[in-house]
């Protein structure tokens, strides 16, 4: 074996190396785990500001379509009905608000600099519909656009809510939500 000029044995050297990389990954997924539990624990806080209903007893349910998106809200014990009629008033209330362009409710849970946001309050009146619907055991709230960029911005505004949400927020399945993208 052939002397490396720092008297390591080259192979040993690449497997410490290798090791230290490795243990650097681990802390780092480790680091980005914690920021998220803190994210989603802040989100949380605010949430409860501005949404009526449990979030630890419902769920969040986003599916994007290729009009737009589908966003269902939908309680864990379908026994609980003060919880269901608390979603269906804030879909409806979020649903009116929306369609002025008002997307303050988001912006205080999420912050101003949510993926998709700044796009979704550009948006000229009209540009997305926005309809609501009572469903077994909460509510939905779908958004349809002909604007590729709104669709666009639409997915990425799902995709941070349910980052944001953790274990109470899910991706949907598109299929699901065939109905939705009929125009």
């Amino acid at each position: 074996m052939l002397a490396q000029p720092n008297g390591g044995s080259g192979a040993g050297d690449r497997l410490r190396n290798l090791g230290v990389a490795a243990a650097l990954a681990f802390l780092l997924v480790l680091s980005a785990r914690a920021a998220d539990d803190v994210r989603q624990a802040e989100v949380a806080q605010r949430g409860a500001q501005v949404m009526p209903f449990d979030l630890k007893a419902t769920r969040h349910i986003f599916t994007k379509t290729i009009d737009g998106g589908v966003q269902r809200v939908v309680v864990k014990d379908d026994a609980n009905i003060e919880q269901i009629e608390l979603i269906r008033q804030h879909l409806r209330h979020m649903q009116a608000r929306f369609q002025r362009g008002d997307f303050s409710g988001p912006s205080h849970i999420h912050g101003d600099n949510m993926s998709g946001l700044d796009t979704l309050k550009a948006a000229k009146p009209g540009e997305i519909s926005f309809v609501y619907r009572d469903i077994d055991g909460g509510a939905e709230l779908a958004y349809r656009t002909k604007d590729s960029s709104l669709v666009t911005a639409l997915h990425a505004w799902f995709d941070n809510q349910v980052s944001d949400h953790g274990a109470d927020a899910v991706q949907g399945d598109e299929h699901s939500h065939s109905h939705v993208m009929m125009h």
